[in-house]
């Protein structure tokens, strides 16, 4: 099973994100760093995702295989984080097949009506709950 976690900026959200997961679950489940930007997919590694690329095309290219993307809602949203979304990672990330958990952090031109307002550990700890009930995994 791959996870494929999507961050840009700084990568701080995505590396809380893969130090979670990897905490939570079974050390055989592969998580993908995949960043926008160096900086974010470094971010990721330390927080000890098996594999990490950078850009546009290593996100298009790994959302195909992954069975689960997450990250923040910005990741399907083009030209987010300062224009470091392209609009083809947006359309590679919503094209796939894959289960994708999207945290409700957006650009501050969006807003989502109904959502709880939760601290950012608890949506990341309910992300890894979903992915442990979708997927059967103790």
């Amino acid at each position: 099973m791959i996870i494929a976690v999507v961050d840009g900026m700084g990568g701080g959200i995505g590396s809380q994100i893969v130090s979670n997961l990897r905490d939570e679950l079974p050390s055989y489940i592969e998580i993908y760093a995949l960043g926008t930007n160096s900086i974010a997919t470094s971010s990721m590694m330390k927080s000890h995702a098996n594999k990490g690329a950078t850009g546009e095309n290593a996100i298009c290219v790994s959302s195909k295989k992954a069975n689960v993307i997450i990250g923040p809602m910005s990741i399907v949203i083009p030209n987010s984080m300062m224009g470091e979304v392209t609009c083809r990672m947006s359309e590679a990330i919503s094209d796939s097949e894959a289960l994708k958990i999207l945290l409700p952090l957006i650009p501050e031109d969006f807003e989502l009506i109904g959502l709880e307002n939760k601290p950012l550990i608890l949506l990341i700890k309910d992300a890894v709950k979903l992915i442990k009930k979708e997927f059967n995994i103790k």
